[in-house]
Formats: C-alpha cells, structure tokens, sequence
C-alpha cells in the first residue's frame, strides 16, 4: 500500500505528540518537550489555528509528520511557509515518506503563495542534512539563530518576577 499523506484532524493530536517526543529523543532532548495534548489541540485546531499539521500513513500505521505554520517576508512581501518538525519513524525510513511528506509541505507552500519555505537543521544530523542536500534546499550558513527565553524573555518584555516591583 503507497503512503498517504493527509491533513491531521483533532483525532490526531496524542500521534502528533507521540511523534514531537521521539523526535526530541532524535535530537537528543528527551527531556525538553513541554507540549501537551491541550496545547496542541488549542494552537492547531479550530479557525485561529497556528500551526498545521500533516499525518504520514504507512500500511494504514502512523509512520511520520510534518508540523509547519506560515510567515511573513517583509523583502519580498509575500508569506512563507515554515516548516517546524519534519519526522519519520525509524521504522519507516527509507521508504520515500519523508520525501512524499516535504514534497506535500512544498506543494501547499505553492498553492499559498509563498515564494519560499525554510526550516532548521541540526548540525550533526548528516542524514537530514544530505536529504535536504539532495531535495535542492540552500544552506544559509551566514545565518545565525537567536533565541530569547524564560527569564530573559520576561526582563526583554519589561515583566517584573513575581514578587518584584515594577
């Protein structure tokens, strides 16, 4: 039986943080999930969602997602699509669904309008790295990641910590 890609309903949401835990455990953060099956299905179900969500269905068995919201380029004024999580069982790697899923996300980037799609990669992980490589994706090696979070965030934002006064 081929793959099936298809649009995650709310039915999913307890697949899709089953697949964001072994995907931290990949990337070696089994620990850094917070997400809950709440959060999920608040954030991407409804008509606010925020981010959507594409099952792969191998044999009929859940075998990989694609998690993926949309931007915003102000240079070239059209919106992007971001791909957050890209993940396939190790089970059912090896067997074109990782391709088949970012084959999808490109579509809907098309069908959007977006003149880009763009996502993240760990340095280490050279089979990610080499597919994507072989996908045609660009390495913006000039480019650096920033983040800001926890108390920092709060002191960015002028929160005072509880029991601070402001």
């Amino acid at each position: 039986m081929p793959t099936r890609i298809r649009p995650a309903t709310q039915a999913d949401v307890p697949q899709i943080l089953a697949f964001i835990r072994a995907l931290a455990i990949y990337e070696r953060e089994p620990d850094a999930v917070k997400a809950t099956e709440a959060d999920l299905l608040r954030d991407g179900f409804g008509p606010d969602a925020i981010f959507y969500c594409l099952i792969a269905e191998q044999d009929g068995a859940p075998a990989g997602f694609a998690l993926y919201f949309f931007n915003y380029s102000t240079w070239l004024g059209r919106p992007g699509l971001y791909l957050e999580d890209l993940f396939v069982l190790p089970e059912f790697r090896g067997h074109g669904i990782g391709k088949a899923l970012l084959q999808r996300v490109a579509a809907i980037a098309v069908e959007r309008g977006c003149p880009r799609l763009q996502w993240e990669v760990l340095d280490w992980n050279t089979p990610a790295i080499d597919f994507y490589r072989a996908m045609g994706a660009d390495f913006l090696d000039e480019w650096r990641n920033v983040r800001i979070t926890g108390e920092a965030l709060q002191r960015l934002a002028g929160v005072a910590k509880v029991g601070e006064l402001s």
